[in-house]
C-alpha cells in the first residue's frame, strides 16, 4: 500500500508538472500568478508524498523465511513469518526483518539469550527462527562417524569425557561439548592382541581378538597390535613376566596369548633343536650352572631356564685312524688326546679344544716338535735319519707344538713372512738380486741363481731363523767385495770365475748352518744407470755382431768343406764301386768254370759204364763240344 501511494503521489507530481508547464507556455506573461501557483501545487503534493510513506510504514508483509523484531517502547516483539503486519507507529520505535537461520542435516547452531547468558544447541535439519534476545553464537558441522570410527567428548563445565560410536552424526548435546579429531577403533582378529593399560587405576591387561575396540577416555593403548604366536608341536614360546622375573614355557600345538607384564625371549617361537645321529647340543641351566649334553635322535625344548653353549648344536667328532681330539677337562684343566675309534661325544665338563689330524710326512720332509719341557725332537719322512727312532706319522701330542720359522723372500729378501713347518731336505732352486760397483765405480744389477740343500735340521734351527735371508746377505756380501776389484770390461770377461769363486768362498759360513750349496750362477746382470746400460748395450751389440760375422765366416768354410768331402766321398765311392764289379766278374767266371767243370765230371762220370777208358770218354766230351760250338 506505501508503495502504490508513492507511486500515485509521483504520478500526481509529474501531471502537474505537465500541467503546470502547459500553464506556463499558455500565460507567460503572468509571472506572478504562475509562481504562486507552482508553490502551491508542490506544498500539495509534498502533504501527499508525506501521507503516502507514513500509511505505508503501517503495514509489513513477511515470507516463509522472515521474521521481524519490533522493538516498542519496553520491549522487542518477534514476528514469524509468512504473516501480514499492521505496526502501530505510535508505539514503535524501530522495525528490523531478518532472514531465519537454514540448518542442514550435517549443521548445528549455537544460540545463546543475550538476557540470561543461557546457550543451547540447535540441529538441523530446521528453519531456526530466534527469539527476541537470540543470538546464533557460531555454526558448525556434525561429525559423521563410520561402523569402525569413534570420537572422543569433553564437557569442558564438568570435566566429564566420554566417547560416541558411530555409525552416527554427532552433535554436541550442550555447547559446552568439544571433540577431539575422530578415530578408527582397533580391529582384532582371531590371533591379535593389544596390550591395554587404565591410566586412572594403573590396571594392565591384555585385549584378544576377535573384536573390534573402541578406546575408552581412561584406556591407552601400549605398543601396537601383535600377533599371537600359534605353535606347532615342534614349535615353543619362553615368556618372561617382568614384575616376577618368572619365565614360562608353552609348547606347541596351540596359540599362546601373554600376560599383561609377558614378553618374549629368544625373539618370539622357536623350533625345538633337531638332533639326528651324531649331533649333540649342550645346555646350561643359568639359575644353577649346570650343564648337560643331550645327544640325538632327540628334538629338546629349552626350560624356562635354559640357555644354548658353544654356539648350539654341534657334530659329533668321528675318531679313527687320520683323527683325534684334544679334550679339555674344565674341571681339572688337563688336556687329554683321545684316539679311540668312536663317535666323540664330550661329556658336561669336557671341552673339545682342537680336532687333530695325523701328521704324515713324504720321504723328503721333516718335522720339528717341541715337547711340553721344551726339547726339540725331529720327525724324519725317511726313518733312517731319525736317531730317535720317531715314526713319520703321528698325532701332536698335548702341550706339544710345531717349531716354524720365518723366513725371507722376494727378489730381495725384504719379506720376512714365509711360514715353513715342514721342511724340505731335498735341492731347492732359489734366485736373488743385488746392486754392486765396479772399480771403474759403474753400478750393475745382478740376478744369481742358486742350488742349495739343508743337510744338517738341528745345525740349522740352533744357528739360524731365517736361512734364505743368511745366504741371500752373504752372497750379496761377497759379490760386492768381488766386483768392486774389477773394472766392467773385466766384469765381463771373468764373470763365471768370479762366480765360481764365490761359490768356495767362505764355506764354514754354510757348515755352521747346516746347509751346502750345490750350484751359484749369474744368470743376468744390468747396468743400473740407464746411459751406462746403453753403452753396456752397445759392447754387448758389438760383440754379438762381431760373433754372428765369425759364424757367418765359419759357415761358409764349412759349406765349402762339405762340398769337398762330398767330392772325396763321391770319388772313394766310384773306385770302391769298380773294385766291386771287378770282383764281381771274377766271382762269376769261377762259378762259370765251376759249373762247366761240374757238367764235364757228371757227363764223365755218366759214361763210365759204357766208355770204361776215361781217354776214350774225354774224347767223347770233346767230340760233343765240337757239336755244340757252331750251334752256339
Amino acid at each position: 500500500l506505501k508503495d502504490l501511494v508513492g507511486l500515485c503521489c509521483s504520478a500526481m507530481i509529474v501531471e502537474a508538472a505537465i500541467v503546470l508547464g502547459s500553464a506556463a507556455a499558455l500565460a507567460g506573461a503572468v509571472y506572478y500568478e504562475c509562481v504562486t501557483t507552482i508553490v502551491l501545487l508542490i506544498t500539495v503534493l509534498s502533504s501527499v508524498t508525506f501521507f503516502g510513506r507514513w500509511l505505508g510504514g503501517l503495514v509489513h508483509f513477511l515470507d516463509k523465511s522472515e521474521q521481524m523484531f519490533i522493538k516498542g517502547l519496553t520491549d522487542i516483539t518477534v514476528v514469524n513469518g509468512p504473516c501480514v503486519k499492521i505496526v502501530n507507529p505510535l508505539t514503535c520505535m524501530n522495525i528490523a526483518k531478518k532472514q531465519a537461520q537454514m540448518l542442514g542435516n550435517l549443521e548445528y547452531a549455537v544460540v545463546m539469550d543475550v538476557m540470561s547468558g543461557k546457550q543451547w544447541v540447535e540441529v538441523g535439519p530446521q528453519l531456526l527462527f530466534l527469539a527476541a534476545y537470540d543470538s546464533i553464537v557460531n555454526v558448525s558441522q556434525g561429525q559423521t562417524l563410520s561402523q569402525t570410527e569413534y570420537v572422543e567428548v569433553t564437557n569442558q563445565i564438568t570435566g566429564e569425557v566420554s566417547i560416541r560410536k558411530g555409525p552416527c552424526v554427532w552433535f554436541p548435546s550442550v555447547p559446552q561439548e568439544i571433540s577431539q579429531p575422530k578415530r578408527q577403533a582397533v580391529a582384532l582378529q582371531e590371533d591379535e592382541f593389544v596390550r591395554m593399560k587404565n591410566v586412572m587405576t594403573g590396571d594392565r591387561w591384555v585385549q584378544r581378538g576377535k573384536t573390534l575396540l573402541f578406546l575408552e577416555p581412561k584406556w591407552k593403548k601400549e605398543g601396537s597390535v601383535e600377533k599371537a604366536w600359534t605353535l606347532k608341536s615342534f614349535e615353543y614360546v619362553r615368556l618372561l613376566d617382568k614384575v616376577t622375573g618368572k619365565v614360562s614355557v608353552h609348547r606347541g600345538e596351540k596359540t599362546v596369548f601373554p600376560g599383561p607384564d609377558e614378553e618374549a625371549l629368544d625373539s618370539g617361537k622357536q623350533s625345538a633343536i633337531d638332533l639326528k645321529v651324531g649331533e649333540y647340543v649342550r645346555l646350561e641351566d643359568q639359575s644353577t650352572g649346570e650343564v648337560r649334553v643331550v645327544r640325538g635322535v632327540n628334538k629338546v625344548f629349552l626350560g624356562p631356564n635354559d640357555r644354548m653353549v658353544d654356539g648350539g648344536k654341534q657334530k659329533a667328532v668321528h675318531i679313527d685312524d687320520e683323527q683325534a681330539v684334544l679334550v679339555r677337562d674344565t674341571a681339572s684343566g688337563q688336556l687329554q688326546l683321545t684316539k679311540d675309534k668312536q663317535l666323540f661325544v664330550p661329556g658336561p665338563n669336557d671341552k673339545i679344544e682342537e680336532v687333530r689330524q695325523m701328521i704324515k710326512l713324504e720321504d723328503h720332509e721333516a718335522m720339528i716338535i717341541k715337547d711340553k719341557n721344551g726339547v726339540m725332537h725331529i720327525h724324519y719322512g725317511n726313518t733312517k735319519k731319525s736317531s730317535e727312532n720317531l715314526p713319520r706319522s703321528f698325532f701332536l701330542q698335548p702341550y706339544d707344538s710345531v717349531v716354524h720359522l720365518l723366513w725371507s723372500k722376494g727378489m730381495r729378501r725384504e719379506e720376512r713372512t714365509l711360514r715353513i713347518e715342514r721342511f724340505d731336505l731335498r735341492p731347492q732352486y732359489m734366485w736373488f738380486e743385488f746392486d754392486c760397483r765396479t772399480s771403474d765405480n759403474v753400478e750393475l744389477v745382478l740376478e744369481v741363481t742358486m742350488f742349495w740343500e739343508v743337510v744338517e735340521l738341528m745345525t740349522m734351527i740352533r744357528c739360524t731363523g731365517n736361512l734364505p735371508g743368511d745366504i741371500y746377505n752373504q752372497a750379496r756380501s761377497l759379490f760386492i767385495k768381488r766386483v768392486a776389484q774389477v773394472t766392467l770390461k773385466q766384469f765381463m770377461e771373468q764373470l763365471h770365475s768370479i762366480a765360481g769363486a764365490i761359490h768356495t768362498a767362505d764355506p764354514d759360513f754354510y757348515v755352521k748352518r747346516g746347509v751346502s750349496i750345490l750350484s751359484l750362477e749369474v744368470t743376468r746382470y744390468k747396468c743400473a744407470e740407464e746411459r751406462t746400460s746403453e753403452v753396456l748395450q752397445q759392447i754387448i751389440e758389438e760383440a754379438t755382431n762381431r760373433l754372428n760375422r765369425l759364424s757367418q765366416a765359419e759357415s761358409e768354410n764349412e759349406i765349402k768343406i762339405f762340398k769337398m768331402q762330398g767330392e772325396i766321398e763321391q770319388c772313394k765311392l766310384n773306385g770302391d764301386l769298380l773294385e766291386l764289379k771287378h770282383a764281381q766278374a771274377q766271382e762269376d767266371a769261377r762259378n762259370v768254370g765251376a759249373a762247366e767243370a761240374d757238367c764235364v765230371s757228371a757227363f764223365v762220370q755218366g759214361l763210365q759204364e759204357d766208355v770204361p777208358k776215361l781217354e776214350d770218354r774225354m774224347m767223347v766230351w770233346q767230340g760233343v763240344r765240337q757239336t755244340e760250338a757252331p750251334q752256339k
